[in-house]
């Protein structure tokens, strides 16, 4: 596969002395990868992000995103790459939908019949195109979210990047966005990196974590089964296993070995011919 992001111990001082050393393992992405980016709040899931956004340049340590030094060149990629803020509030800046969505293409130069053509494919796309019209910021904070996501999809980058997306919303909420983002990988191809600390929501997701501890030091990379199946490496990051996996994880110190599902459907699979009085296989 094609690595489209490398970080290597980046090293990072904010004004008020602050440090970050994303130190350890190399953070590594690849064209079509689902990667999730875990750890606790401070332990530098954002720092990532704006280095690869090239918002922040390193002290020390090394960042390509397409081969390019995000600091210097951001310029270069920046058709190739959407993104979407933790803080949706400071990213929608026009005065309604329309306007807001699409800015980027204007700013990049397409004509206009063609701008209102990517504008009205990502709002029908994303369930909005009735919104168009809407002052943004009158909106309700799950449709802002959705008009920061048009804006970051409208050029149909490569790269997708959400800091903490699914911070304050409903069990459905994340569901629904989830399998946006699913869709949206399964559709396009497209690569997305995602930061959270929601550990519940990683196996609809996830093809590859990287769990960060305090500090930002990256100690392990992995499959979602690997990950969570080191209840260790969890509690040093300051985290727990998702509910499912705690629960087998409790089962399993009782003598019942019945894996690691990480999905209800896995779970229902492992449970039922136990429940059918056919013991465990």
């Amino acid at each position: 596969m094609e690595e489209i992001v490398r970080v290597s111990c980046v090293k990072h001082t904010y004004q008020d002395q602050t440090q970050v050393e994303l130190c350890g393992l190399d953070f590594v992405a690849y064209q079509g990868e689902r990667v999730v980016v875990l750890g606790p709040n401070g332990s530098g899931k954002t720092t990532l992000l704006y280095h690869i956004l090239g918002l922040l340049k390193p002290d020390e340590g090394l960042v390509r995103v397409f081969g390019y030094d995000p600091a210097k060149d951001y310029a270069k990629i920046r058709q190739q790459i959407g993104v979407v803020l933790q803080n949706v509030e400071e990213q929608i800046i026009a005065p309604t939908v329309w306007d807001d969505v699409s800015f980027t293409p204007r700013q990049c130069g397409y004509p206009p019949a063609k701008v209102a053509a990517m504008v009205e494919e990502v709002l029908n796309e994303l369930g909005i195109g009735h919104l168009r019209h809407k002052v943004a910021h009158y909106l309700s904070g799950g449709e802002k979210r959705k008009v920061a996501l048009a804006g970051a999809l409208v050029l149909r980058p490569r790269l997708l990047i959400l800091d903490e997306p699914l911070e304050g919303l409903d069990p459905k909420s994340k569901g629904e966005l989830l399998a946006l983002f699913n869709r949206l990988h399964d559709e396009q191809g497209m690569s997305i990196i995602l930061t959270t600390h929601d550990v519940n929501a990683i196996p609809l997701f996830a093809d590859t974590i990287y769990l960060l501890a305090s500090g930002g030091h990256i100690v392990r990379q992995g499959s979602p089964r690997k990950i969570f199946s080191a209840p260790d490496h969890l509690a040093e990051s300051n985290l727990e296993a998702p509910v499912l996996v705690r629960l087998f994880w409790d089962l399993q110190q009782r003598g019942y070995d019945l894996g690691l599902p990480l999905s209800v459907e896995e779970a229902v699979e492992r449970l039922g011919p136990c429940l059918r009085g056919e013991g465990i296989r």
